[in-house]
């Protein structure tokens, strides 16, 4: 009887080994094999690799630490730009202008006078700054207009306002044809495109030998202003 209870014991026991074993088995953990310390710093790859313990790697989240690339997915922008940005108003266009000219001459002046023009047509405020180019067509090839000299402002015209300028010009009181005056053409300040007008003074120029009086244009406004 005592070797039949010896022998269920030594029965029981090895039954017990046997599950302790197959335990170890379905766990995947050798018990004889390095400290799980050592396998993680072995995965963790070869040189270039990031370990989470360094700078530049990921955190137990997954997420990268603050200034180690990725951003915070903000862009920077600049300012508000384009046209009006630093307060200036575009300057006028030809085509933005009305142009005409009329007869402005005083009796008894011994010059004669033109009156020129600008209106803002364009729908939208417009500068103007400096002189406007006048050339006189005549008979005898083109004639450029001399400034007079005087300071010439800078303006802003709102749509619908106008500023007007002078030409002057020598009248012919001498008796012969003088140089027949054919067309007026104006190029508004600080612009290339031109427009052609008709003349509305004085028919003809005297011939001179250049010591004369010169034809000559005013500065914005020397003509007086409209609304």
């Amino acid at each position: 009887m005592r070797v039949h209870k010896l022998t269920i014991a030594a029965m029981a026991l090895a039954a017990g080994l046997s599950l302790t074993a197959c335990q170890n088995d379905d766990d995947g953990t050798d018990r004889g094999a390095a400290p799980p310390a050592a396998s993680a710093a072995s995965s963790t790859g070869g040189s270039g690799s990031t370990g989470s313990d360094q700078q530049g790697g990921t955190d137990a989240d997954g997420k990268s630490p603050a200034g180690t690339g990725g951003g915070d997915g903000t862009t920077a922008t600049g300012g508000s730009g384009g046209s009006g940005e630093n307060g200036k108003v575009a300057k006028c266009r030809t085509d933005e202008l009305e142009i005409t000219a009329i007869d402005a001459t005083v009796g008894g002046d011994d010059r004669g006078t033109v009156a020129v023009d600008l209106k803002n047509g364009g729908g939208r405020d417009c500068s103007l700054a400096g002189h406007a180019g006048v050339d006189l067509k005549t008979d005898s090839g083109t004639l450029s207009a001399e400034r007079t000299g005087e300071p010439a402002p800078s303006v802003v015209l709102k749509d619908g306002e106008r500023i007007t300028f002078g030409i002057t010009y020598p009248i012919n009181n001498s008796g012969g044809s003088g140089v027949r005056i054919t067309g007026l053409v104006v190029t508004p300040p600080d612009e290339t495109k031109s427009v052609t007008l008709d003349w509305p003074g004085g028919a003809t120029l005297p011939v001179t030998d250049g010591s004369g009086t010169p034809v000559q244009v005013g500065p914005l406004g020397s003509a007086g202003q409209g609304g």
